[in-house]
């Protein structure tokens, strides 16, 4: 039995190798609202009722297709290396008869798009009769079929080559990193001033203009004339000697103890 490749129904060559990534024998196809935002698809537009988009249940196979190339005429005859062409496509079908209802080739990873508000349903391109392009609504009935068809779709991109998926949220997250780098590197010609902190003209104009800073607002009180000395306190025995020689001026009076003998001490202790 001759091999068919999928999306156009040709014969392929005999040596062709297909193989079933993966398969959901039951997801929902959903007729969906043109994209509105560049975040990205939201399912709640699609799923809510009403309005509920459903079109239809099918049955989803991921199918990678490989055959032979044809020999390039630039490429010397002698060559004996077999080149080798592979091509995955995504497969929607009627769950009892097979029959193709829709097919997207997995040529780049905007094909498939993960909605914003939920795991279990995409956005994905499929490619009808003609070249006419649609975008249709996939959702499945468990997260965990859902897990499993993103990891399909991750081992199709490594054997294809094609770059991880971002997000809308997450590609105009790193578009804005990207502008905030900015080049801070010196130009030809360009050089750099360093102002050391009280140095330079500036501090000292800011000195001037409060006064000195430290000397203006808080010095002390410039000292006496004279050379600046305060004489030193009286000793206990000049201030005795002083003391004796006011009382000599004076006359005692009777009865005081002065007239008994007694003077006031050494530290006035009689006083």
């Amino acid at each position: 039995m001759a091999t068919i490749e999928p999306t156009t129904s040709l014969p392929l060559p005999a040596d062709a190798i297909q193989r079933i990534l993966f398969i959901a024998p039951s997801v929902h196809i959903y007729n969906i609202p043109p994209l509105t935002s560049n975040k990205g698809y939201l399912a709640a537009s699609w799923t809510a009722t009403p309005p509920n988009r459903l079109i239809f249940t099918a049955r989803l196979r991921i199918l990678e297709t490989a055959f032979p190339t044809p020999p390039s005429s630039s490429k010397p005859s002698s060559s004996t290396e077999d080149e080798e062409t592979v091509k995955a496509d995504i497969l929607l079908e009627d769950p009892a008869t097979g029959q193709l209802f829709a097919a997207a080739p997995y040529t780049t990873t905007s094909v498939i798009e993960q909605v914003l508000d939920s795991s279990r349903f995409f956005a994905i391109l499929v490619q009808g009769e003609g070249g006419r392009k649609a975008v249709l609504g996939l959702g499945f009935e468990e997260r965990s079929e859902a897990f499993d068809f993103s990891v399909s779709l991750q081992e199709v991109r490594k054997t294809l080559g094609l770059e991880a998926p971002t997000s809308g949220l997450q590609g105009k997250k790193k578009d804005e990193k990207k502008e905030e780098k900015k080049d801070f590197s010196l130009k030809e010609g360009e050089t750099i001033v360093v102002n050391i902190g009280g140095r330079g003209r500036r501090a000292e104009k800011e000195k001037e203009n409060m006064g000195g800073g430290m000397e203006g607002g808080f010095s002390l009180p410039p000292p006496p004339p004279g050379g600046g000395l305060l004489p030193p306190p009286p000793s206990a025995q000049e201030v005795k000697q002083q003391k004796r020689l006011s009382q000599s001026l004076e006359t005692p009076p009777p009865g005081s103890i002065e007239d008994l003998g007694f003077d006031d001490g050494e530290f006035g202790e009689f006083q």
